[in-house]
This record gives C-alpha cells, sequence and structure tokens, in this order.
C-alpha cells in the first residue's frame, strides 16, 4: 500500500526511494473497466508460511485508488475456489450492486466475472467479502477515492490496512468463539475505568469545546456500568497485521524531513479494536468513515471494526523514524508501520507493549467531540426506531431487537424520509454498526444532541445510545448489521426496508 522495505533494505538503500501508494490509478480518460480479482496470496508471517484470500489488482497490488471524478468501473473476478461476493464498504452503489450474498444477487461462482458501474463517493474505504469466514482469510483490502484537495495538497498520503490474523481456519476460530473456550477473562469495569478512554487521548490539544461537549457523560462511564464486567476480544489472535505485517518485520515507509503526511487508516480487523498512537509526531484528526470533520489534535485516535480514520501529521524538520502504532484495545499487542527519512536508524519494536491499552471510548468521549464539516441539513425526523442491541458471551447470542437475522423484523421507512436510528446497547461488549447505502450523522449520545459526525459504521459502547440521522435512500433492502465477524455470523444483523 506504500513503498515496502524490511529495515535491512532499509538502512541499505533508503536515500533512493520516495514513498508513495503503490495502488493502481487510472486516470480521468478511463474507459475500460479495472481488473480486480479474488484470489489466494502467500504471506510470511514472524517466520511462518500463510495461505489468504486477497483482492488483487491489475498491477498486482491489493485494492484500488481512484482519482477525483473517475468513477467506480471494475471487472470481479472471482480466481478462487469457492463462491465468493464484494461490498463496497463505505460506498452508495445501485442496491443492485452493494455486494450482500443474496441481496439481490448471488454468490460469484469460481471462474465468474462481475460488473461494476457506479459514481464513487470520496473519501478512505474500503471492500471486504460479505461472507464472514472470507472476510477473516483477509478477502479485503483499501478503497481509497482521492478529492480534488487531497491533488492540491502538499502531503504525502500513507494507508495502513488492519487486520487480525489466526493460522487455524476461520470455520474452527469461529467455533471456538462461539464455544466460549476462545474468550480470555474479562475485564472488571473497574480495571477499565483505570484506564478508560480519556487515557487515549491528549485531552489538553482537545480544547475547552472537547471537555464541556462530553460534561453530564459520567453516568455512562465503566463505573457507572455497577462494576459489571465487560466484554473484550472474543478471540487471541495469532498476529495482528499492519499492510500484512507484523513488527517482527515492519513496513518501512520513506518520508520527508519536515513534510505533511495524510495517514489513512483502515481498521479490516473481524474483532480487534485498536487505537492509533501517533507518538511525538503532532497529530489531528480530519476524517472519519471518509467524511471530513473539523479538525481534532490528539496523541492517539481510536478505531473501531469497520471504520476508518484520516490522521494529518506534520514530520519534525530534522532526520528521523517515527513508529506509527496500532495498540489493540484492552492488551499488549500491537503492530503498525515505520516513518523514516534516509538515512534513519529503524528502531526495533516489540510487538507486546509493556502496559496493556485502555478499553476503546467507554463514555464516547473522542465520538462525542466530533463535528461533520458538511452536516446534514437541518429538519425533524419521520421516524425514530429503537435499534436494541443484545446479547452475551455465554450462550453465545448476539442480537437485534432481541432477534437473530433469520427471525428479523426489518426496520422500515420511506425513500426521502429523515430516520433516527436509536441504537441502544444494552449488553457488555461494544457494537460497531455499520448501515449499508448510506451516510448517517451522529445526532445524539446516551440522550444529548449533538451536531456529530458522518459516517457509515458508529460504534456503540455497552450500555450506551447513540443516536444517527439519515435521509433514506433507494428503495431497497439495505443491510443493518454489527461490524465484529463473530457477532454477524452469530446472527447480529437486520435489514433497512426502504420503500418508494
Amino acid at each position: 500500500m506504500t513503498n515496502l522495505l524490511d529495515r535491512r533494505g532499509f538502512l541499505a538503500g533508503s536515500s533512493a526511494l520516495i514513498a508513495a501508494l503503490s495502488l493502481p490509478r487510472a486516470g480521468l480518460s478511463q474507459t475500460a473497466p479495472l481488473g480486480l480479482r479474488a484470489t489466494t496470496r502467500s504471506l510470511d508471517i514472524d517466520g511462518r508460511a500463510a495461505t489468504v484470500f486477497g483482492l488483487v489488482n491489475g498491477a498486482g497490488g491489493q485494492g484500488l485508488v481512484l482519482d477525483p471524478g473517475q468513477r467506480f468501473l471494475v471487472n470481479l473476478t472471482n480466481d478462487l475456489d469457492v463462491p465468493t461476493i464484494v461490498h463496497w464498504h463505505g460506498q452508495i452503489p445501485p442496491n443492485v450492486q452493494d455486494g450482500v450474498p443474496d441481496m439481490p444477487l448471488p454468490l460469484l461462482r469460481p471462474g465468474e466475472t462481475r460488473s461494476y458501474d457506479f459514481e464513487p463517493a470520496a473519501g478512505t474505504h474500503w471492500m471486504h467479502s460479505h461472507v464472514p469466514v472470507q472476510e477473516m482469510q483477509l478477502l479485503a483490502a483499501p478503497l481509497i477515492v482521492r478529492r480534488p484537495d487531497d491533488v492540491k495538497a502538499d502531503r504525502q498520503e500513507v494507508t495502513i490496512f488492519l487486520h487480525d490474523f489466526s493460522f487455524r481456519p476461520p470455520e474452527e476460530v469461529l467455533d471456538e468463539i462461539r464455544s466460549g473456550k476462545g474468550h480470555p477473562e474479562p475485564e472488571t469495569a473497574d480495571d477499565a475505568q483505570g484506564a478508560n478512554a480519556h487515557a487515549g487521548h491528549d485531552m489538553g490539544a482537545m480544547g475547552t469545546s472537547g471537555m464541556s461537549a462530553m460534561e453530564g457523560m459520567e453516568g455512562m462511564t465503566a463505573a457507572g456500568m455497577g462494576g459489571m464486567a465487560m466484554d473484550l476480544n472474543d478471540f487471541n489472535f495469532d498476529a495482528y497485521l499492519a499492510n500484512d505485517r507484523t513488527l517482527s518485520d515492519p513496513e518501512i515507509v520513506a518520508v520527508e524531513k519536515g513534510g505533511r503526511v495524510l495517514l489513512r487508516v483502515i481498521n479490516g480487523a473481524a474483532a480487534t479494536v485498536f487505537w492509533i498512537a501517533c507518538g511525538d509526531v503532532p497529530a489531528r484528526l480530519v476524517a472519519v468513515d471518509g467524511q471530513p470533520v473539523q479538525a481534532l489534535p490528539a496523541a492517539r485516535f481510536g478505531v473501531a471494526m469497520g471504520q476508518r480514520l484520516d490522521i494529518e501529521l506534520d514530520l519534525p524538520s530534522g532526520g528521523g523514524a517515527w513508529p506509527i502504532l496500532a495498540l489493540r484495545e484492552g492488551a499488549h499487542e500491537r503492530t503498525g508501520l515505520i516513518l523514516a527519512t534516509a538515512g534513519a536508524d529503524v528502531p526495533i519494536i516489540s510487538g507486546l507493549s509493556d502496559e496493556a491499552a485502555p478499553a476503546f471510548d467507554i463514555d464516547l468521549a473522542q465520538e462525542a467531540v466530533l463535528r461533520a464539516l458538511a452536516p446534514l441539513a437541518d429538519r425533524p425526523a419521520d421516524l425514530s426506531p429503537m435499534v436494541m442491541l443484545g446479547g452475551q458471551m455465554q450462550p453465545y447470542r448476539w442480537t437485534i431487537n432481541d432477534r437473530l437475522f433469520e427471525d428479523r423484523v426489518p426496520v422500515t421507512a420511506t425513500t426521502g424520509q429523515r430516520v433516527e436510528l436509536n441504537f441502544h446497547n444494552m449488553s457488555m461488549m461494544g457494537h460497531p454498526m455499520h448501515l449499508h447505502g448510506h451516510h448517517f450523522q451522529v445526532v445524539a449520545i446516551n440522550g444529548n444532541r449533538v451536531a456529530g459526525a458522518l459516517r457509515d459504521t458508529v460504534y456503540v459502547p455497552p450500555m450506551s445510545m447513540v443516536t444517527v440521522a439519515l435521509d433514506a435512500g433507494e428503495a431497497a433492502e439495505w443491510m443493518l448489521h454489527c461490524h465484529h465477524m463473530p457477532h454477524l455470523a452469530s446472527g447480529m444483523m437486520t435489514t433497512f426496508n426502504v420503500s418508494a
């Protein structure tokens, strides 16, 4: 996704390296479709060979980058020996091209090619199989749609694609998660409060406006859960990957002294929330889920499964190497890459930190201070349905409105209606909720109205409520689900049925 070097190669020849995205780009004159193949790949993960899936472009790399104004004109070929289908996460294609099995199109058979053609939404997005075990096999990749401002800006773009990985077959992993055997001891609420979500931010950098936005929310922190145990991390994966690599052999990106970097972070993990730690490099969050927000300075930012972050970094004027680390919430594991100028000493970084990272956004402190640069037009809601999120670890059962997908009662609306979805999480595990075919705005947190960020995936922590507003789009059946893959696979899905 960026120029790749191991540590030895970087030290030997970094002076000649210019960092850039390696994803293929076509000019605005493109008339022929881009090719994309669902296929197998071989990775070296901590010295062990692994066969995984991938979405490989015409140049042999992972994913796609589109220029401003370029259509999503793509031929997807299934080179796997199993049927598959790909969802364009963050995009709003015609429903028939959305990429959900049998909604309405079937899976692509081995050897089959399917064509796609729609106007893409700009920003940092991604693509992935909508078959949970296939996404867990890394059938996922970046989908970057650049804006005119991206072309004009004097900054280097670097993409970090995050994933969790097990050498075991995903079906076996899912069976173990469902049995409860793979679940570590739960963190108590008191422990979580001791390393709460506030610890993940430079609160001074947020300013007084950020602090005031969080007033009155104490009742929904971990301490306010009455000592109930939070469930973090369903499964201890074998590796945590940044652009297919671990910190034993991280990607090293050549950067310029005093340069500006746009870091595009994509959490493609199946079941892992990460903190993005930028170290001493001045950092500000400028977009979430591909949608611009008012710049939010901080030292680190949280990102749940399915979510994306755009982070601007201002590199020091002197030479050096700067690790950008992804910290697994509630645990010691970490991954990441290293930004380095020519000739810099590149540090060796362990894949385990001395201290466990905090739980993510227990009190929605990060979400509460995000502000959209282009919010939805202000209008009253026509509908305000409740979407109850429930479940437990034993037995492993996760529901929407107390129903599994096969027994769902859809959320309904009519095209053009303003809908406010009230996600109310009554479980002790957080849920990143993703709606297909729409972008929505966060408009209330635990009952307090906010003019929040535009998103397509919102994280709802335990015992919390987040309200999002949207205008119902194309008359069709759209998926609404948790982006924690074991939860999805266990039935935590419903549909948003829009009628004409």
